[in-house]
């Protein structure tokens, strides 16, 4: 069944040519089967009139934590308090996610999936690494591939409580690895201080590759360190965090095809600086914009909380911050399908109660998502049902 959808004051695509004013477009099954000016658009089965309202991409967040139980407010509050963020609060998350039942970890994931797809998400990547053991560790990928678009082993999170590092970095690259991969895409270590050096990661990643994942880093969060030039050096598709960036570093993801995801919501909830988004994009790098939902150090689901604070903070323009968020975590996958609005792309479509998306950024904190489509079907919202 076909749908038209027309009433589009300004329509994103991402695509050569900007926005389009007074626009349309036509769904079909899971796909755009057409896009143009609305006065030149073909009949359909169905008919929406958005009543010049813009409409965009679907957010696609390329970086999650959502397969997790337990609750970490007491550590947010001591850090609002002044307590530094530190890696080994995810030891927290990792007990209570293995105490926890198959059931009550897909109920959450769903959720917190539903919770971003009513807000306009209808791309997620999410990540293992709250099991650090084989056991738990296949547990999560199978459930988050049960659940989300794409999915990451984050076996190399921590080391956890009692385990040499080395040691459990051989457990990472052997037996966990072996489990987990034919249930995940891709791969990421956490290369930072109190987590993974600069050998240990380089070990992970290597493993990884050989068996034929693609591969993602955390890296430069806490300080200056080796992850990003690790990233670009494997041919990682994203290093994720960047808050703290060298010359040099940014120069390398400049050079590279390797996308710099900046996670705005997690610097504000750990009080760190802000990533150099504008430093980034004017060097040449792709950037991209994700939460970082996670219990800990960013609890939000919210893409356009990320997209302001990266407009109103980092200096991005709202075009720049609306393409991170969309075509630049599309990117951060190595997708084309998402993230963009044309024929033959993923039938991915959000709907703002605003004649612009640049009030995504006038009315920071105001819910304006009004309708969203994806793969074609219409998902509910609390404004378009």
């Amino acid at each position: 069944m076909s749908t038209l959808i027309t009433g589009i004051r300004e329509l994103t695509t991402n695509t050569e040519g900007g926005p389009l004013r007074d626009a349309a477009v036509v769904l079909d099954g899971e796909h755009f089967a057409w896009v143009g000016p609305a006065k030149d658009a073909p009949a359909a089965d169905d008919r929406v009139d958005l009543d010049g309202r813009a409409a965009l991409p679907g957010w696609v967040d390329s970086h999650t934590h959502l397969v997790f139980a337990g609750d970490r407010t007491a550590e947010f509050e001591a850090r609002m308090a002044g307590r530094p963020y530190r890696a080994g609060g995810i030891a927290t998350t990792v007990a209570a996610t293995r105490a926890a039942s198959d059931d009550e970890l897909s109920v959450n994931l769903a959720r917190h999936i539903a919770e971003a797809r009513r807000q306009g998400t209808t791309c997620l990547e999410t990540k293992t690494g709250y099991g650090l053991s084989v056991e738990d560790e296949l547990r999560s990928a199978r459930l988050a591939a049960a659940a989300a678009d794409e999915v990451t082993f984050l076996g190399a999170h921590l080391v956890p409580a009692g385990m040499d590092a080395d040691k459990y970095v051989d457990l990472v690259c052997g037996d966990m690895l072996d489990a987990v991969a034919p249930h995940v895409r891709w791969a990421d270590v956490f290369c930072e201080t109190g987590a993974f050096d600069h050998d240990q990661s380089d070990r992970v990643l290597r493993a990884a590759k050989a068996h034929g994942l693609g591969l993602r880093v955390h890296g430069n969060q806490l300080g200056e360190g080796p992850g990003v030039q690790l990233a670009v050096a494997h041919g990682a598709a994203s290093v994720d965090h960047c808050t703290y960036l060298t010359d040099a570093d940014i120069e390398a993801l400049a050079s590279s095809d390797t996308v710099a995801t900046v996670l705005p919501a997690c610097d504000l909830s750990t009080r760190q600086r802000l990533a150099p988004g504008r430093a980034l994009l004017d060097a040449g790098a792709t950037v991209a914009l994700a939460t970082n939902a996670n219990p800990g150090s960013s609890y939000t689901t919210s893409m356009a909380f990320c997209v302001a604070t990266a407009v109103l903070q980092m200096g991005l323009s709202v075009a720049e911050a609306v393409y991170a968020a969309t075509a630049g975590g599309a990117r951060a996958l190595r997708r084309d399908d998402v993230g963009v609005i044309r024929v033959g792309a993923r039938a991915d479509l959000q709907v703002l109660d605003a004649p612009s998306v640049t009030h995504l950024a006038y009315r920071p904190g105001v819910p304006l998502t009004y309708a969203v489509w994806r793969l074609g079907h219409q998902v509910k919202t609390p404004m378009f049902d």
